[in-house]
């Protein structure tokens, strides 16, 4: 799995379209194994990104759960956390 693609279900205030849209682009630049396609390529990637990015809002707004949401700034701190214990780890 991508690293930079995050979780968008069950957050206090939902994802936005441009978290969406960023998960979308980072998925397809995964899958092409380009983060910058070839003019020839422009138009495939782009209706890729865009098809994947309604595909992740529906998903998203589908979903349901009886977890409360989730609040963003900790768990941002929490992964800010995960990764210093991994760089603690590397040394």
């Amino acid at each position: 799995m991508c690293r930079s693609i995050r979780t968008l279900h069950n957050f206090d205030p939902p994802a936005t379209d441009d978290e969406v849209q960023a998960a979308a682009l980072q998925y397809v630049r995964k899958i092409a194994g380009s983060t910058r396609p070839s003019r020839a390529n422009r138009e495939a990637f782009d209706r890729a990104v865009s098809d994947i990015a309604a595909g992740t809002r529906r998903l998203v707004d589908s979903l349901v759960t009886t977890a409360p949401p989730k609040n963003r700034e900790v768990e941002a701190a929490k992964a800010r956390a995960r990764a210093a214990r991994r760089r603690g780890s590397l040394s």
